[in-house]
């Protein structure tokens, strides 16, 4: 039983990895290999993913901030927000990205759904069609968004290795950003 579900959910992973448009994934990397700061939002696991992946862009030397963290400065025009929801509705997330949008920051959605809410407060969108609490994108046997936080963390790790390769960053150069206080 057990090898069976392990199974499907990789089967699903796969699935939705492969409902991810290149061409979307190619455009956030070079958004962000820009010598732009980058803040990262999101809500519940989808923040919990978000914070992971601004920690690997603080490994490859990026200057990252996570909003709603007490160090965050303030988003200034020029900067980028990469703004997380699985359902794209989630309040606080598409207000703070339409609000940034509003202020001449890019802005990047990453959603399951190009019909959300926040995929329309821009045109810089990663589309990953997992599964979501609210029903959309693939469907799936696991519980409420975990089909699309599994593979929202894939994604984001694949765009920070790609992202390094293009830096330049070696291993040994992420290493040493990491933290020595553990």
């Amino acid at each position: 039983m057990k090898n069976q579900m392990i199974t499907t959910i990789l089967g699903e992973i796969n699935q939705v990895i492969d409902g991810v448009d290149e061409s979307q994934l190619t455009a956030l990397v070079d958004i962000l290999a820009q010598d732009k700061r980058i803040f990262v939002l999101g809500e519940g696991r989808s923040g919990l993913q978000g914070k992971g992946f601004a920690m690997r862009l603080m490994h490859i030397g990026r200057e990252v901030y996570v909003i709603g963290e007490t160090i965050t400065p303030s988003i200034q025009p020029g900067d980028v927000l990469v703004a997380i929801s699985g359902s794209g509705k989630t309040g606080q997330v598409l207000t703070l990205a339409q609000k940034a949008a509003g202020n001449d920051v890019t802005v990047v959605a990453v959603t399951s759904s190009p019909a959300s809410p926040l995929a329309q407060v821009t045109e810089n969108k990663v589309i990953i069609p997992g599964a979501t609490k609210t029903g959309d994108g693939i469907h799936s046997i696991q519980l409420l968004s975990s089909l699309f936080d599994q593979t929202l963390h894939i994604v984001l790790d694949y765009v920070c290795l790609d992202l390094s390769q293009k830096l330049a960053i070696s291993n040994e150069r992420a290493k040493a950003q990491h933290s020595n206080m553990e």
